[in-house]
């Protein structure tokens, strides 16, 4: 395209500038947002976020963002508030108010009944001595040098500032919180997200009947029908009592083609890898992706305490859970 080198220079001038005004963010923040941060992780209600327009919108992220990381929250629209829906805001909760001029004529006008109710008023503006931040309880500077936008009008650099310093708010409160990967899970349990948190190896593992599993000293010869009928392309090999000695798979059996012809009276004890990787039932199934990928294996055997072979899973067993 003719035009395709003018385009990529405004793209990138657009995203300097909005790097540079989250460098202006980040070297701004003092204890007020210490103080709001501390606000939130003590409310004992719900976050609630307001504003108009542009803030709107980053409010609405911002609530999202907050509820899936373990912080109660929640968007209200002030035009709505002033009209009923302020009923949805009770004692005990703490607002959010959003705007860039800080005096948003439809927050302005709710700040009364707001202040009549025992709730935390954190203002989020770029000018201290504005309406919204002389009347709140805490306010938080979000002010950046300006725009991307050429014509100095759309907000740009601006919503983005704030949008960090939502995120910012959220992942110090999940931090302060200790909120763990199964904590966020409970929040998303659908889709291959919910199912990558909270999937477990005994979920997907095969046991029982399924279980590929010889005992030690099973001639080759037949350690190999076994390995077929239970197409995961390994066996444990095991004791008398069902505790791992080893394992043989389905590559050792390809190496062992290209060694040797005769294989008469071979037994699986021979060939096995002995101390094989491993894993426990109650872990969790991305904990067993990850000790495949890192040791370059196809599959697991799930033991117990005291090494008893209770299950194994593959990568195809991954795959169909969707945790790849």
């Amino acid at each position: 395209m003719e035009n395709s080198e003018q385009y990529l220079n405004w793209a990138r001038e657009v995203l300097r500038i909005e790097a540079e005004s989250l460098h202006e963010i980040a070297a701004e923040l003092d204890g007020s947002f210490t103080r709001a941060a501390d606000a939130l992780l003590q409310c004992r209600g719900r976050v609630v976020i307001m504003g108009m327009g542009k803030s709107g919108h980053i409010g609405r992220k911002i609530a999202a963002t907050m509820a899936s990381t373990g912080t109660p929250a929640f968007f209200v629209h002030p035009a709505e508030a002033a009209h009923g829906d302020l009923g949805m805001i009770v004692d005990g909760d703490a607002v959010i108010a959003i705007s860039n001029s800080g005096e948003s004529d439809e927050i302005a006008a709710i700040i009364p009944a707001l202040k009549r109710k025992h709730i935390t008023l954190i203002s989020i503006t770029a000018r201290p001595q504005s309406t919204m931040a002389r009347h709140a309880d805490i306010h938080i500077t979000a002010a950046v040098s300006h725009e991307a936008c050429p014509l100095g009008l759309a907000p740009t650099s601006s919503t983005t500032a704030v949008m960090a310093l939502g995120d910012a708010l959220a992942v110090v409160l999940l931090k302060a919180r200790e909120f763990t990967p199964d904590d966020f899970a409970l929040s998303h349990p659908a889709g291959s997200l919910g199912k990558r948190l909270l999937l477990r190896v005994a979920d997907i593992m095969h046991g029982g009947e399924g279980l590929p599993a010889v005992v030690s000293g099973t001639l080759l010869k037949d350690a190999i029908v076994i390995m077929s009928e239970k197409g995961l392309g390994m066996l444990a090999v095991t004791d008398g009592t069902g505790r791992l000695k080893g394992v043989f798979t389905d590559g050792d059996l390809r190496r062992l083609f290209q060694q040797r012809d005769n294989f008469a009276g071979l037994t699986v004890d021979e060939i096995m890898h002995a101390n094989p990787k491993t894993i426990t039932a109650d872990k969790l199934a991305t904990e067993a992706l990850k000790q495949m990928q890192q040791n370059h294996i196809n599959g697991l055997l799930v033991v117990e305490e005291g090494g008893l072979v209770v299950g194994a899973l593959n990568m195809h067993d991954l795959l169909k859970a969707r945790i790849v």
